[in-house]
């Protein structure tokens, strides 16, 4: 796993993009990038979609991949900056930087506001409950119907889900980041934290806590898959990041890069962005 070199450190989980403020505007073709050397990428810390250090490298299964993949197409640098989901949209849009690369789902409303990538990461929602999981909690309408306190990451697609189910609002408590969920449902504040199942998997082991388990997958909810999202008038620059993407599945280095981190090549293969956008992108 090689870390991203560098990344915008003023912009820390919570924090948006404000740490932006005053920078050129991003590279809008493939030339360009290739030009100034670098792409700027908006990421998560959120294990092992993606992973800052406290000494500012970057690694992780999507932010490894996008290095990859640019690297393939000439682009030899990433500068990464963290930010929470709901900022992520807007930012791309707004070109605060070129492409979105933190594990960011593939879904229609989403394809109608950005570009995605073919898939590239999946995985399944989850649960982390008090072990032995003593209100019963299998699927987001028994969380609504329990009343129950749920901790979502902002601009998740767990706080989307919880409010479909018809969770009320008062019980769904955003988190900045996902290591905060974890420390809410230790100390009693939420009375379970919804996250894909590998981001629960790897919270819980660095948690180390007996009295925290994992259910999954959640009940009535779909396999999700993530994509690289870029600007709506970047489609030449998406189209030449998913060539340099299926050279990449179909050679072996996808599988190579992310099945070490947990993910299936297989599943991600299998998927399309078509039929994950239902016609929108």
């Amino acid at each position: 796993m090689k870390p991203i070199k560098h990344v915008i450190a003023a912009v820390a989980l919570g924090a948006g993009l404000a740490g932006f403020t005053g920078m050129p505007a991003v590279a809008a073709d493939l030339d360009q990038l290739k030009e100034q050397g670098f792409a700027r990428i908006a990421i998560a810390n959120e294990p092992p979609w993606t992973m800052v250090t406290t000494g500012g490298e970057v690694s992780g299964a999507a932010p490894d991949l996008a290095r990859a993949v640019l690297n393939k197409m000439g682009i030899k640098e990433i500068v990464a900056s963290v930010s929470e989901y709901g900022a992520m949209i807007p930012g791309v849009q707004a070109r605060r930087f070129d492409m979105v690369a933190a594990g960011l789902f593939i879904k229609p409303e989403r394809c109608e506001a950005v570009l995605f990538s073919q898939p590239d990461l999946c995985d399944a929602e989850s649960f982390m409950i008090k072990a032995g999981n003593p209100l019963n909690l299998k699927s987001f309408a028994d969380v609504a119907s329990s009343g129950a306190k749920i901790g979502v990451v902002g601009g998740g697609t767990e706080e989307k889900l919880a409010i479909e189910a018809g969770v009320d609002r008062a019980n769904i408590v955003v988190v900045p980041d996902p290591q905060s969920g974890a420390k809410l449902l230790q100390d009693g504040r939420i009375d379970v934290y919804a996250l894909p199942v590998l981001s629960i998997s790897d919270l819980l082991k660095k948690a180390e806590d007996p009295s925290l388990a994992m259910f999954a997958p959640v009940e009535n909810t779909p396999i999700f898959c993530a994509g690289v999202a870029f600007r709506k008038q970047d489609g030449a620059l998406r189209d030449a990041y998913d060539v340099a993407l299926a050279e990449m599945k179909a050679s072996g280095e996808f599988a190579a890069i992310i099945e070490p981190y947990g993910y299936s090549a297989d599943a991600a293969m299998q998927q399309t962005r078509e039929n994950l956008c239902g016609g929108a992108n």
